[in-house]
């Protein structure tokens, strides 16, 4: 009998021993930026994905319509992805999945509205949403070597979770994006207990969101902007119109509550805002009475004093509803003096000068525009500093890695965790690609993997690079010069030209004389490739372009692109 107890203590003394003794943690994007979060915990031969979000291009990105995290080791390691986990559905957390679900083959975990509104972005991408998991807050499903449990925490969309996850080795809690919103529109406060239990339990790794650690104090409650908005329309006279992002249930619903409490009829713009509406009254998120929204074919039918618009368009957007209107070319609204515009959303970073042409043009049309952020009239959807310390103290964790923000937000994060009391070695503020392995006493960074940017314009999914990138900004700066000679290829000699063609460079008819020069030193370059015996077009063209691009910015002082062209006879 002995025996066989000690075989069976050995066998799984063995089994056990073979078992990884660390786990890596693998960031792709999300950190030292906003927006592009997508995360990677590896135990062994198994894989899971936090969030996969994209970001908006930025002002050199020209052409460029939005930006995913390059995801090469995520291809390499494709049959060892077990699932993809999310924590809410905003663009920069869910917005690259119809690229990943294209080559990846693997459940999707996500609360009922995250998942309506990625079902409905997957169908825009013709990308299967066949293996969408719902979940909700409270759950824990075993995924592989993996226990991940949903935390409900306040955001400034609904549905939104933390993660906890228990690994061989330890525990990782993931706050994702959150705030201690201490009076909610929906009433349900973030689930403290459970943050509190783990961090009795033992958590290993912290990551948490980064993004207003600069902020001193506590972020407003999402129910002051209601407060606001009553103001607003107490004191307004004719129609309102509201800007917000299509994804803030929470505000939405603020909005169409005041609407009713005024009599006031609601209308719904922009696709984006349409479809989120839809998905949230269809599930359960958004309460609407029965005959308060219309039809825009149906706001004629009632006095501009009877209206309210709720629409897309709060960045800026050249295209969105509120845009258009500001520019007098929307096809059903007008915008008309009296007009009270509500702009409820900050400016993301970069499209500021966007806003305040929209607010410049409003303001033109006789609308009375309402857009500070001192005005109460937005409060952000990210924890400040004496909320952090509140996660961290509830937490306690051994190892602590901000993430969600730009490189200084996470800088400070890490210090506000020192001040609290966690070890300098203990911090790791990374980077993308970095890998962060741990064991149960120990971290540090193992290694890279490859990381990045990859730029989608159009149908185009990484066609598009860093080369593309500097010629379209060549072009925006100092346009284009087309260079066309017809040449006999087997004497070497010119038939025809050379003709010049310029795009974005010089106005020909103002610059007839500057043409002729230029015409001149192609030809000087073609004759000295004929006297020195070149027949290579290819160092006929870089004669030519040399030539022509010293003698321009001579001139100018501009280096437009140089486009050689040779007609062979």
């Amino acid at each position: 009998m002995d025996g066989i107890v000690t075989d069976k203590y050995l066998e799984v003394y063995f089994f056990l021993a073979k078992l990884p003794q660390k786990f890596q943690i693998i960031p792709l994007g999300g950190l030292g930026e906003i927006g592009k979060n997508m995360t990677i915990i590896r135990y062994g031969d198994d894989m899971i994905i936090i969030d996969a979000g994209l970001m908006f291009p930025e002002d050199d990105m020209l052409g460029i319509d939005l930006v995913i995290p390059d995801m090469s080791y995520i291809m390499d390691n494709r049959d060892l992805i077990r699932a993809v986990v999310l924590t809410h559905g905003h663009e920069d957390h869910i917005g690259a999945l119809p690229y990943l679900l294209k080559h990846i083959d693997a459940p999707v975990y996500g609360t009922r509205l995250t998942l309506g509104i990625l079902e409905g972005r997957l169908k825009e991408k013709n990308t299967s949403a066949k293996r969408l998991t719902p979940v909700k807050a409270g759950d824990q499903v075993q995924i592989g070597p993996f226990k991940v449990g949903f935390i409900h925490v306040s955001h400034s969309i609904a549905d939104s979770v933390a993660l906890s996850i228990k690994t061989p080795i330890g525990t990782i809690v993931h706050t994702g994006d959150f705030k201690l919103d201490q009076t909610p529109v929906d009433g349900r406060v973030t689930d403290f207990h459970r943050f509190a239990e783990l961090g009795d339990q033992g958590v290993l790794v912290l990551m948490a969101d980064s993004t207003n650690a600069e902020r001193p104090g506590y972020t407003a409650s999402e129910r002051s902007v209601g407060s606001t908005f009553d103001e607003t329309f107490r004191t307004a006279r004719e129609r309102i119109i509201i800007a917000t992002f299509s994804s803030n249930v929470h505000r939405i619903q603020q909005a169409i509550d005041t609407a009713c409490k005024y009599k006031r009829k609601v209308c719904v713009l922009g696709r984006s805002m349409v479809n989120v509406v839809n998905i949230a009254m269809e599930l359960g998120y958004l309460m609407v009475p029965e005959g308060v929204l219309i039809d825009v074919d149906e706001i004629n039918n009632y006095p501009l004093s009877g209206i309210v618009i709720i629409t897309t368009g709060s960045q800026g957007e050249p295209m969105s509803a509120l845009t258009r209107m500001a520019m007098s070319d929307h096809r059903k609204v007008e915008i008309v003096p009296g007009d009270t515009v509500i702009i409820s959303a900050t400016p993301i970073p970069g499209n500021e000068k966007l806003v305040s042409r929209t607010v410049d043009f409003l303001f033109r049309q006789g609308a009375e525009v309402v857009y500070e952020a001192k005005s109460g009239i937005h409060v952000s959807g990210h924890a400040s500093q004496e909320e952090l310390k509140f996660i961290h103290n509830l937490v306690r964790p051994k190892f602590f890695i901000p993430v969600h923000g730009e490189y200084r937000h996470m800088k400070k994060h890490a210090k506000l965790a020192q001040e609290l009391g966690l070890a300098k070695e203990n911090i790791f503020v990374a980077e993308n690609g970095q890998i962060l392995e741990f064991s149960a006493d120990k971290g540090g960074i193992a290694g890279k993997v490859t990381a990045g940017n990859v730029l989608v314009d159009g149908l185009g999914v990484g066609d598009v690079g860093n080369i593309v990138l500097r010629d379209r900004r060549q072009l925006s700066q100092d346009g284009i010069l087309i260079v066309v000679v017809t040449m006999d290829k087997q004497r070497g000699c010119v038939i025809a030209g050379p003709d010049i063609v310029s795009r974005g460079f010089v106005y020909v008819r103002e610059s007839e004389q500057l043409m002729e020069d230029a015409k001149d030193k192609v030809r000087m370059a073609l004759e000295k490739c004929e006297t020195n015996g070149i027949v290579e077009w290819a160092a006929i063209k870089a004669n030519i372009r040399d030539a022509l691009s010293k003698y321009l910015y001579e001139k100018t002082r501009r280096r437009p692109m140089i486009l050689p062209i040779i007609m062979e006879v």
